[in-house]
């Protein structure tokens, strides 16, 4: 699911064919993002998780250089968005990226993309913590009808507390989202000089080279490639080339086009998408109470960001 900030124009003057463009777009970035956690879930099954996070972020860069180069908008960072190059580096893409993975490795899909979906929530608590923001009447409302839905989701009627192995997966993706909600803060205050798409392959490069680093010390050699099936190679491939890089590159189309709040309701069709998916594609159970506790919490978040101006964070 994931923006930075943008400065959204009102879609009134666009022409009806950029529209219909616009539409195909933001349409596409939620059925890829949709679809990311689903095939990751697949890729997991056979790759460990370090691995396959650190080998789908090298192919967004393998992706991201010859495209903008191609477009003539690649550039050196400048000195002044090296802050929020390293800031999204390290807590998105490597930290976000590792503790989501692992965590998806543990529970099924549908759960994970909900729980990863909390990232909004944590973003007005950390922005009074670390920024000393005032939090709004309606940000506070929007905090307590998610926390009510992430109650029920902890609740004994959904999770089995015995499940040591569930707990460990839910517990780091709840880490995940606090780690992704550093990131969300930081990028609100940062002046950008470069475009958020021209740092993207650099940010992609960092993360790919912390990551391998980290996959090479915690779960030893690289996986064999003629040992991982075609489906899991392929899973792979969609979450670098499809979710990532040219999901980015949609969303920050979508994000100059659109109002900030058009923009942020519909990015949260994305994890309900994302749970009919698992449902269908990795057959797990239908659970009722899943799609209750995901519909509080999406209530909880649009209550929060509608009139804050700003685009959702990009979760993915």
């Amino acid at each position: 699911m994931k923006s930075m900030p943008f400065s959204a124009p009102s879609v009134r003057g666009i022409a009806p064919g950029s529209a219909l463009v616009t539409f195909g777009l933001f349409a596409f970035v939620v059925i890829a993002w949709s679809l990311n956690w689903v095939v990751m879930k697949l890729a997991v099954q056979e790759v460990r998780p370090l691995w396959a996070v650190a080998i789908r972020t090298a192919l967004a860069a393998l992706v991201l250089f010859p495209a903008l180069l191609a477009t003539k908008q690649l550039r050196r960072p400048p000195r002044a968005d090296l802050p929020v190059l390293l800031t999204i580096s390290l807590f998105h893409m490597t930290a976000f990226a590792a503790f989501m993975t692992a965590g998806l490795a543990l529970v099924p899909a549908g759960r994970a993309i909900v729980l990863g979906y909390t990232t909004p929530l944590w973003v007005a608590p950390a922005a009074f913590l670390f920024l000393g923001e005032r939090i709004s009447t309606r940000q506070t409302a929007g905090l307590v009808v998610g926390l009510a839905g992430l109650l029920l989701l902890f609740g004994p009627a959904s999770l089995d507390w015995g499940n040591g192995q569930a707990l460990l997966g839910e517990g780091l993706l709840l880490v995940a989202a606090l780690c992704w909600s550093v990131s969300i803060v930081y990028t609100r205050v940062h002046r950008w000089v470069a475009t958020p798409l021209q740092l993207m392959p650099w940010q992609c490069l960092l993360a790919a080279v912390v990551l391998t680093t980290l996959a090479y010390l915690i779960e030893g050699a690289p996986p064999n490639p003629g040992r991982v099936s075609t489906p899991a190679l392929l899973a792979l491939s969609y979450n670098g080339v499809i979710g990532t890089a040219l999901g980015f590159w949609a969303m920050t189309v979508v994000g100059r086009r659109v109002p900030a709040a058009t923009a942020s309701l519909g990015v949260l069709a994305t994890p309900v998408l994302g749970i009919g998916l698992s449902t269908v594609i990795l057959r797990e159970a239908f659970d009722p109470i899943l799609v209750l506790a995901a519909a509080i919490i999406l209530a909880g978040i649009a209550l929060g960001t509608i009139g804050q101006g700003r685009v959702a964070p990009r979760l993915r």
